[in-house]
């Protein structure tokens, strides 16, 4: 998930230490969250999770929850292409329906990194380049600051539940397809 950067938390020295290694070793990287790095994670659910159909977010706009492929599987996924959306991610959830997942999308690549803050659920997200090559897949713990960094600059990225990727045999090199 990403979450939207905001300096009012305590910890806002420590990520300003993290910020400044990242920055040192990954060239211009930009902190996502399981949701971004720094965000609210105040959400909820964005499909109804009997009818599967999409529900307002927290402003009152619907999550858009079209079929993707990825490596040739089909997967429902909730688009998050806002700063609002890509704030919360899949924070405060307690599980994903069967193949579904959320795509982060960015109107820039670059190397970016997400955390597991107020996340309750493992995931795996994998990094995808603006080609829609997968550049990398990370397994993510539930509730963690810690960060996972796309290996190159990414568009897009995919979190799943975690196993999933493997379980499907979907993984770096396979491609994206909306």
């Amino acid at each position: 998930m990403i979450h939207a950067f905001t300096p009012a938390r305590p910890s806002l020295r420590r990520i300003g230490l993290r910020i400044t290694l990242v920055t040192a070793l990954l060239a211009i990287p930009v902190l996502v969250g399981c949701g971004e790095a720094g965000g609210t994670g105040a959400g909820s659910a964005a499909t109804d999770q009997q009818t599967g159909q999409p529900v307002p977010a927290g402003g009152g706009q619907v999550v858009r929850t079209p079929q993707i492929r990825i490596g040739g599987v089909g997967v429902t996924a909730e688009i998050a292409d806002n700063e609002e959306l890509r704030g919360k991610g899949l924070m405060n959830r307690d599980s994903l329906a069967e193949n579904h997942g959320m795509l982060f999308v960015y109107g820039a690549a670059q190397v970016r990194s997400f955390w597991m803050r107020n996340t309750r659920i493992s995931l795996d997200i994998a990094f995808i380049d603006a080609n829609g090559v997968i550049i990398n897949i990370e397994q993510m713990e539930p509730q963690s600051d810690q960060n996972y960094y796309s290996q190159g600059p990414m568009l897009y990225a995919l979190e799943m539940d975690q196993g999933w990727f493997e379980a499907n045999g979907v993984g770096p090199g396979d491609r994206l397809e909306f």
